[in-house]
């Protein structure tokens, strides 16, 4: 039986597929979709996530064969662009989430974590003196030199970012592009995120929205996927962008084994050191059956289920 505790590897997953106007049903152990070119089978098990469109719907037997074989589905608006809803990952292990909790709840974690993810994206060493302010300046600078670079190579005018949901088809092809190259990059790095046990919301630099922290690791690609990729779509032909966008990022997360980067890089940014006595050095999840912990403001963490009133209850 598997161990749904256990936090998995997705590296050599299948990045994720978007469909719409279509029935989704249960299919043996997997799933299948029924449109006007008939059924088509689809392997579940290697499939990290599943986005469901407009006109889509889909079986109580399929959610569960879904859940099973530890695939995130999301229920997106048309061409993926607005996300609605999301069901569970792939871990049921609650240590991630602890550590991402206390981490950007506490300021100078949080600080720290900060100056992790922005490391990432920088081929030199960050500055210790450097206020955030200052380095938020320079993000600044590199992504609008990201915006000129796929302009000056491709050819296509660039203008500045312009997204506004209520008017989408009178944004310019590259704009489109780029909404829907970020969306399948955001898909995907909600995916990798709850699969390990982590929080979508519980961001570090953003903060506040229910995808603060996909929106944070998402951030650390898109001068390299979402930017060139929306360029060159755009310099290809100004017709059908969105699809031909997430058709590109798709191929692009299959052939650079862009998940397996997401977790890495997710590691490496939380892997602060907790130095807090009340829960350093704490065990989570070591005993499925536990109850787990209680939470003491005196004395840190308590077994559960241990007595804590005086008349014994």
């Amino acid at each position: 039986m598997k161990d749904l505790r256990a936090l998995p590897k997705i590296r050599d997953s299948l990045s994720y597929l978007y469909l719409e106007h279509c029935k989704i049903e249960q299919d043996g152990l997997s799933i299948a979709i029924f449109d006007a070119n008939g059924k088509t089978p689809i392997p579940c098990a290697a499939l990290c996530v599943l986005m469901l469109g407009p006109g889509t719907s889909i079986t109580h037997a399929a959610i569960r064969a879904l859940a099973g074989n530890g695939c995130l589905v999301q229920w997106t608006g048309e061409e993926s662009v607005r996300f609605y809803a999301s069901g569970t990952g792939e871990t049921r292990n609650a240590s991630n989430l602890y550590r991402q909790a206390i981490l950007s709840s506490i300021a100078a974690l949080r600080n720290k974590v900060i100056r992790r993810m922005y490391q990432l994206r920088f081929n030199d060493i960050l500055s210790d003196d450097m206020t955030l302010q200052q380095i938020r300046g320079m993000e600044g600078v590199r992504v609008r030199e990201a915006y000129a670079a796929a302009s000056k190579l491709t050819g296509v005018p660039w203008v500045g970012r312009s997204y506004k949901r209520e008017n989408w088809k009178n944004s310019d092809p590259v704009n489109r592009a780029l909404s829907s190259a970020n969306s399948c990059l955001y898909g995907v790095c909600h995916a990798a995120i709850v699969s390990i046990g982590l929080s979508p919301g519980l961001g570090f630099i953003h903060f506040g929205k229910q995808l603060s922290f996909v929106y944070d690791v998402a951030d650390f690609y898109k001068a390299e996927v979402s930017i060139p990729l929306a360029f060159k779509i755009a310099s290809e032909g100004l017709t059908n962008v969105e699809n031909r966008a997430r058709i590109a990022c798709r191929d692009y997360f299959k052939e650079n084994r862009v998940l397996g980067r997401i977790v890495d890089d997710i590691n490496r940014v939380l892997d602060v050191p907790i130095d807090i006595p009340q829960i350093k050095g704490q065990l989570f999840d070591d005993d499925e059956a536990a109850p787990g912990m209680l939470w003491d403001d005196k004395s840190g963490l308590i077994d559960g289920g241990e007595n804590y009133g005086d008349d014994g209850v």
